[in-house]
């Protein structure tokens, strides 16, 4: 369900032959209809398409759907099998600061960048220096898989109890909960990880190391028995996992310097596809550093077409597999393509 202008995610860009990006992604296979909730005939025919529903999800501003009479609770009453979905910034029940205090309020604009500022996603991400944006979209995301979670758990239980549930998520909600491990080891351990760019901050090598050829390479180191694989066969010192720096994961840690170094010193003389020989020799773990032309071109992407207007495309495919996939995705709608449509069917 669109405002009648639109979704303002068809224009954040025109890369996909004259689409959005960002609507061409996340609405494949779905429908359109343009409504206007404080129209009362457009209400009344929302309302229509509820009483037939399994899930309503929505994301207004708090209360908004409340004050049209159409929030979780009082649908619920009128429709006992519905699942309400309420996705909002900070949380539908969220209090408004004091005054001269921090904190989201029910009001408060919720978008992707300014939530991975407030709940402190980007004071642990990147490199050191000037703040930096995870490059993806990560708490609208993650919001939206909690979601989906949410509404799993929720069809579930109606199985059982035959009635519907309230899931509600947040965007901020949604982030804390991926700064679990940094809030624990700074409430409980007194020290906030630092941003360490292309590395670890709690395992040690782990990181991004540059080859004589000037590709990057990133290793994981996640037990002595790789380690010492990855010393005897990559760095040729088959005795350092007994020097009193490197006898652990704690003692490389805290030594970071020294183990990167020499790390770093061994990947610098040798190009990277000999590195690559002796890493898979050594059963490392490892990744380069890709580009997103190298991810077009990477031979374990899998991807579907997709039309788009009269052309097609190739979109990554979903990451996951059934046995009723089918070879392509269906397109993305026009605005309002299908309202003319649901309006005879709801009438």
């Amino acid at each position: 369900i669109e405002r009648r202008e639109g979704d303002f995610a068809r224009g954040y860009d025109r890369a996909v032959h004259g689409e959005s990006s960002y609507w061409v992604w996340v609405n494949r296979g779905k429908e359109s209809i343009a409504l206007d909730v404080k129209n009362r005939e457009d209400l009344a025919l929302l309302e229509r398409l509820l009483a037939r529903a399994d899930v309503f999800i929505q994301n207004l501003a708090p209360g908004a759907t409340a004050r049209l009479g159409i929030g979780s609770a009082a649908l619920r009453e009128r429709h006992p099998r519905l699942i309400t979905c309420d996705i909002s910034g900070y949380g539908e029940d969220a209090s408004a600061p004091a005054p001269g205090q921090d904190g989201g309020a029910p009001g408060m604009k919720a978008y992707d960048l300014l939530v991975q500022a407030e709940s402190g996603l980007v004071s642990v991400s990147g490199a050191p220096g000037e703040w930096g944006r995870i490059g993806v979209s990560l708490c609208d995301i993650n919001a939206g898989l909690n979601a989906l979670v949410g509404i799993q758990q929720a069809l579930m239980q109606r199985e059982r109890t035959g009635r519907g549930s309230a899931v509600q998520v947040s965007l901020f909600g949604s982030a804390a909960e991926l700064m679990s491990v940094p809030y624990l080891q700074t409430r409980y351990g007194g020290k906030a990880p630092q941003r360490v760019g292309l590395r670890h901050p709690s395992i040690a090598p782990y990181g991004a190391f540059t080859c004589a050829d000037g590709r990057e390479i990133v290793i994981s180191i996640q037990n002595e028995r790789e380690w010492a694989d990855f010393c005897r066969v990559v760095l040729r010192r088959a005795a350092l996992p007994s020097d009193p720096r490197c006898v652990d994961n704690a003692a490389r840690v805290a030594h970071r310097d020294f183990v990167d170094g020499l790390v770093a010193e061994a990947f610098a003389a040798l190009p990277s596809g000999a590195l690559v020989d002796r890493l898979t020799e050594a059963q490392t773990a490892f990744g380069r550093v890709n580009s997103v032309h190298d991810l077009i071109e990477h031979p374990q992407l899998r991807t579907r077409r997709m039309p788009v207007g009269a052309r097609s495309i190739d979109v990554p495919a979903v990451p996951w597999a059934t046995e009723w996939d089918r070879e392509t995705f269906p397109p993305a709608p026009a605005l309002d393509e299908q309202g003319a449509s649901i309006r005879r069917e709801f009438a």
